[in-house]
């Protein structure tokens, strides 16, 4: 790959022409599947061959073109779980939205499901304990426990896990120790109402002080 392919990525390119095939003139200059890495590339395609990708991927694709801007997330895996043939669901709950979660189990169990969830406070473990600094209990003294909950949801033996309300960081040691396929409900963000996007949204206009650094664009 060429240098200056390097410097640029997706996120620099405002065709999307790789979405669509009928516009393959708009690909800008560095565009990363013109100018890709053929191994790495075939390393991927080959990682969706295995038996459980490959029932991830097919799964992820019907449901997305069967229920196109039809079904609510929560609609949607329901119906992913389903075509994988999972049973046993569970949930990693931050405390603060356990009303939510107990709300998206019952609508689990009405489909038939067995669900297992475990919420973040669990353990109660001190933050000092884990060598937080003491200032950090100003938000309460008791650490969130992302990594206890996967190991026990993987004891439980969940099929599929669920993230609700965990926060920055600690969802992603919950991805990281999970034995079982992550996907994500609600993503934390307490300043929006959990609806992080509109911080991306409002980056130019009544949020454009709170996201840029001090040299903005």
């Amino acid at each position: 790959m060429e240098e200056k392919a390097c410097a640029r990525s997706c996120i620099d390119c405002g065709s999307a022409a790789c979405n669509d095939l009928n516009h393959s003139d708009a690909f800008p200059p560095f565009c990363l599947s013109k100018n890709l890495e053929q191994k790495v590339l075939d390393e991927a395609v080959a990682c969706y061959q295995e038996e459980d990708n490959h029932a991830a991927m097919v799964a992820a694709a019907e449901v997305e073109c069967q229920h196109y801007c039809q079904y609510t997330r929560v609609q949607e895996i329901v119906e992913f779980a389903r075509k994988l043939g999972f049973h046993k669901i569970g949930i990693a709950t931050c405390v603060g939205l356990l009303h939510e979660s107990r709300v998206l189990a019952r609508i689990l169990r009405s489909h038939g499901f067995e669900v297992f969830g475990m919420g973040c406070k669990a353990g109660m473990v001190k933050k000092v304990d884990l060598g937080i600094p003491a200032e950090c209990n100003a938000v309460g003294a008791n650490a969130c426990n992302p990594i206890f909950q996967a190991k026990m949801l993987n004891a439980a033996g969940t099929q599929l896990n669920i993230v609700v309300g965990l926060c920055v960081g600690h969802d992603s040691l919950f991805y990281k120790y999970s034995d079982a396929l992550v996907t994500t409900l609600v993503a934390k963000d307490r300043v929006l109402g959990h609806n992080p996007v509109a911080a991306l949204y409002n980056a130019e206009s009544y949020y454009r002080a709170k996201v840029f650094g001090p040299e903005q664009p």
